[in-house]
């Protein structure tokens, strides 16, 4: 506190000259100067320097600040790097608008921060909503058979009262009952460990799975997708609590433009793309074009205006046969499964697709006591013909309606899960497959 007491001190001690300094400072900058330069994630190549202006990241913040339910007072938790760019737009976001802001001390105590800030609002990525669901299935799967019964009886009304919700249809009194039984009896010790006045989540930064996203809306847990680019402030495109539909990232914000190229790839025009990249004139050429940026998404607008992302451009996997696979959708239904940590699918070029799986092995040790079997180490383990059959069984699963040049023919299991500090994910935790490719390239050929 002697830190903080001594900044106290000097801006009081400054304090006759702090409203000329402002004005000083605030005549100084135009809406088209450079306010920031953000780099990219680089998971389709070399991080690239994104140029924002003032009015770039302005016009995000009031877009946010008008359409989203941003109130005035506002408990925040936050806990994704400054350095990305959702956090950095999301933070400015809530400052306009009065909330506080907590920070998160780090991912590991992120549940214990959370009952402790209470947070309305936090920003987040698909991959703590995907622990999130893993972790309450495991401890309803370990419970006793009258748990189980009660949760998914409580599980099946609230998914019939968040369709009718999400219709914008009326919930019947009966179920309106169910539903708040329901709340009491099971749903309230889960949402208690989120603080417990949680209004929505925000996810960003890669897809979310629609089936977690239901699963958490069943509980009265809101999760609101969207889309955007460090290129864009971020945001192109958000679902909202007035405008919400799951397994899209909502529709385009007011003042951005969105149209789908030929090819399927979308272009974004609007007051939030950037100035281009530092010191890259070449690259900026490339991606912007007649006022549009080429995201290098590919995605479509549904009928109703919402936007659908299918895969990123450059991870479109082509096999020898001529077959185009996006490999994220997969990637997300094989990762619902309570065994399976990670997944990466690979293929390119080649006559079928294959994956990278990483175990949970929390999960994976259980399961090999109940078989009897003995490992002394995860290497051994993930080498184990029968861990690998059951796993490529479990994965056959949880994909059943999927073509069968999309069916996953091969496995690898690896003995640990991708890390930040091995530059095989990005700060947002999304995988650098470039990266993971080239690291795993030997053991990827053998499958071949």
């Amino acid at each position: 506190m002697e830190g903080l007491q001594s900044l106290m001190d000097l801006g009081r001690s400054s304090g006759k000259n702090t409203d000329e300094t402002f004005r000083h400072l605030l005549e100084s900058v135009s809406p088209d100067d450079l306010a920031t330069i953000i780099y990219t994630s680089g998971t389709t190549g070399i991080p690239k320097g994104v140029m924002l202006s003032h009015a770039n990241l302005v016009s995000n913040i009031q877009i946010l600040a008008d359409i989203q339910d941003l109130r005035q007072g506002d408990a925040i938790l936050s806990f994704l790097p400054l350095s990305h760019v959702l956090e950095r737009t999301a933070t400015y976001s809530f400052l306009y608008v009065g909330s506080s802001i907590s920070f998160a001390e780090s991912v590991e105590t992120l549940g214990e921060n959370m009952v402790e800030v209470r947070p309305h609002i936090m920003v987040s990525v698909p991959r703590v909503f995907e622990k999130i669901y893993s972790k309450v299935m495991d401890s309803v799967l370990k419970g006793s058979g009258l748990k189980k019964k009660l949760f998914f009886w409580a599980l099946g009304v609230g998914h019939q009262a968040s369709k009718l919700e999400r219709a914008g249809e009326t919930v019947s009194g009966m179920l309106r009952l169910k539903h708040g039984l329901a709340r009491k009896l099971v749903f309230s010790k889960i949402t208690a460990k989120t603080g417990g006045r949680v209004r929505f989540f925000v996810s960003g930064g890669a897809p979310l799975n629609p089936d977690i996203a239901e699963f958490f809306h069943a509980m009265g847990i809101l999760i609101l997708e969207g889309y955007g680019l460090t290129e864009t402030s971020p945001v192109i495109a958000c679902n909202t609590p007035a405008a919400l539909k799951f397994g899209s990232v909502g529709k385009p914000v007011p003042g951005v433009d969105v149209r789908i190229a030929g090819d399927g790839e979308i272009l974004v025009r609007g007051p939030n793309v950037m100035q281009g990249y530092y010191g890259k004139p070449k690259e900026t050429e490339e991606v912007l074009e007649d006022g549009w940026l080429k995201t290098g998404d590919i995605g479509y607008l549904d009928e109703e205006g919402y936007l659908v992302i299918t895969d990123r451009k450059k991870d479109i996997i082509i096999t020898t046969g001529g077959k185009n696979i996006a490999p994220q959708p997969i990637e997300n239904l094989i990762k619902s499964s309570l065994y399976i940590s990670n997944v990466v699918i690979v293929g390119s070029n080649r006559k079928f697709i294959s994956a990278l799986v990483v175990p949970d092995f929390d999960k994976m040790e259980e399961y090999v006591k109940q078989q009897g079997m003995l490992f002394h180490d995860r290497g051994e383990l993930v080498r184990d013909e029968k861990i690998r059959t059951f796993l490529m069984e479990e994965i056959t699963r949880m994909t059943p309606h999927l073509s069968p040049f999309e069916q996953i023919k091969k496995i690898v299991l690896l003995d640990r899960d991708f890390m930040e500090e091995n530059d095989e994910l990005t700060p947002t935790l999304k995988v650098k497959r470039n990266i993971v490719e080239s690291r795993y390239k030997e053991l990827i050929d053998k499958l071949y």
